[in-house]
């Protein structure tokens, strides 16, 4: 029977009956032939037509065969074995570095193929990021968080997949003293990864050695503290608080001109002075009768004229509105404390001695400190630089543990410690916010999604979506807080009562002066006089009474 030819050998050197058994030493064997050789060897069958021979190392069949074939043999299988093996450990690290699955490492990962079926031409890219409530957080395996929705969301706008990976040394990214960075911005540069997408401050240093695409969220700097600790003792005046100082002003300003118009009625109205008998209100008595009105205490001497009447009214309704005010404004802070906070500003934080304060070491808040040209600000980072020992926090979390146990005040972004107080009641974060800034994507040097990302932040800006997942991730756990928070009553937040004082005040007097000028034209019609001459005698006898009186006792007085 004919022997099929294996395709692609050239005809065995050894097919002839004149050669010999045993292969030339030197020339090429086909494995299949070598194979033959050794089979027949050794008394074994030659391996079946149309399977691949198996290369055996067995010593005793390779001591059969010439030297320079079998070491040839050997040496490619171990360099095929090598070969293999170094790219089984290749494509292992390479997907334990972005899945997360290395022992000993509680890393997580997130893959666009796991949230949604990718287009299978959509370029990959490989994103570092860290850890940090609420941007990118851990469930389970997974990663959840306000960067991940918005990196969801790019996906889907610029068509690529994706694969996140945590920071190695945990760090957002500072520049060492040997010029290499650590860090997100690190992996970036180092092109370990294609995207750092995390709550990564923008800043000129990092400017030097990454790109930056639009700022997606915007913050400032903020100190955060703990309520009993930064809150102020009551005083001895804490009475007071209730109402602004304006305020305060204000009704003492409403109390002498309302006391004097209600002094100058009862004068000008003939039903309560007809200029024979002493005037009950006066000036003293109308102080008196105002004070009262604060008191609840009536009226004492009882309003005859209509005008008196008008005025004791009008101020009758703005003390029991102010006093109706006060007390639920002082009832308001005894119960709920809602006192005024010791540390206002940095300017604060620096002049006080109880609460030590730090940031997160190698953070753009402390490079923020240290090139700033401010004197308060210089103090601010000199003091944290004393004690770098113990104030700076290595994470977010640590910085809030930290405030929570001690006497400690954090300095860090605003819109993080926002979410702190959101999810922490205790936690306040101070009025005074420094140096705007924006958290932006980092990506290398010249890279073609720099401006295409920036395109993407911007359109999720102007549709709203920005809003909308910062509303889902910073929703609040404190709610009833924005009910809490209290602040004196200023002057235009009783605008309106003070109004209808002065309406009434005004309305009052000429009441007055309308009785006044009833009476004087009567005068005028008996005595035959003008009524304007009369009308100015009865002004002038009633508001010139006390100096007529005087002359009058000087005369009896003299012999």
């Amino acid at each position: 029977m004919k022997q099929p030819t294996v395709l692609g050998d050239s005809p065995p050197p050894f097919s002839s009956p004149s050669s010999s058994s045993e292969p030339e030493l030197g020339k090429r064997v086909p494995a299949a032939d070598l194979c033959r050789h050794s089979a027949e060897d050794t008394g074994q069958a030659p391996p079946a037509v149309g399977h691949s021979p198996v290369l055996s190392c067995q010593s005793q069949r390779i001591r059969q065969l010439p030297l320079p074939a079998a070491t040839t043999v050997v040496w490619m299988d171990k360099a095929l074995q090598v070969v293999f093996c170094a790219c089984t450990i290749w494509l292992l690290l390479g997907q334990l570095r972005w899945a997360g699955a290395t022992e000993g490492d509680d890393s997580i990962s997130k893959d666009s193929d796991s949230v949604r079926g990718s287009g299978k031409d959509w370029p990959m890219l490989y994103i570092t990021t860290i850890l940090e409530d609420p941007y990118v957080m851990a469930r389970g395996t997974e990663l959840e968080g306000y960067c991940i929705d918005l990196l969801e969301k790019l996906s889907e706008t610029l068509h690529f997949k994706y694969k996140v990976g945590v920071v190695k040394d945990g760090r957002y990214g500072g520049l060492s003293p040997n010029g290499s960075w650590s860090g997100m911005i690190g992996e970036v540069v180092r092109k370990e990864a294609d995207l750092a997408v995390a709550p990564l401050t923008i800043t000129s240093v990092r400017e030097d050695a990454v790109d930056f695409t639009q700022p997606f969220l915007h913050t400032g700097i903020g100190i955060l503290l703990e309520k009993d600790s930064a809150l102020e003792e009551a005083s001895l005046f804490h009475f007071l608080s209730p109402f602004s100082k304006e305020t305060w002003g204000g009704l003492l300003a409403a109390y002498l001109v309302s006391c004097l118009c209600l002094f100058l009625a009862a004068r000008m109205s003939p039903c309560e002075w007809d200029g024979n008998e002493e005037a009950r209100f006066t000036f003293l008595n109308c102080l008196w009768f105002g004070a009262g009105a604060f008191t609840l205490q009536g009226a004492v001497p009882q309003p005859k004229s209509l005008a008196v009447r008008i005025v004791s009214a009008i101020w009758w309704l703005f003390s029991i509105v102010l006093l109706t005010a006060y007390i639920a404004g002082f009832s308001f802070i005894l119960e709920s404390g809602s006192d005024q906070l010791s540390i206002q500003t940095f300017e604060d934080l620096v002049k006080q001695r109880e609460l030590e304060f730090g940031t997160m070491e190698g953070s753009s808040t402390l490079l923020y400190f240290k090139n700033s040209k401010n004197p308060i600000q210089q103090m601010v980072y000199e003091s944290m630089n004393k004690k770098k020992d113990t104030v700076f926090a290595k994470n977010y979390q640590e910085a809030i543990q930290r405030v929570l146990d001690s006497d400690y005040a954090f300095i860090g972004e605003s819109i993080s410690q926002d979410l702190a107080v959101a999810r922490h009641c205790n936690l306040v974060r101070s009025p005074e916010v420094l140096g705007a800034r924006g958290f932006g994507i980092a990506t290398p040097k010249g890279s073609p999604w720099t401006n295409k990302l920036s395109v993407a932040i911007l359109k999720l800006g102007e549709s709203g979506e920005l809003d909308s997942l910062r509303s889902k991730w910073w929703e609040s756990r404190c709610s009833h807080d924005d009910h809490d928070k209290w602040s004196p009553i200023k002057p235009h937040a009783l605008g309106g009562i003070f109004l209808i004082l002065a309406l009434g005040l005004a309305l009052g007097l000429a009441v007055a002066v309308i009785e006044l000028s009833k009476r004087s034209r009567h005068r005028a019609e008996q005595e035959k006089k003008s009524c304007c001459s009369v009308f100015t005698e009865e002004m002038s006898q009633r508001l010139l009474m006390r100096e007529d009186k005087k002359q009058e006792t000087a005369g009896k007085t003299k012999p």
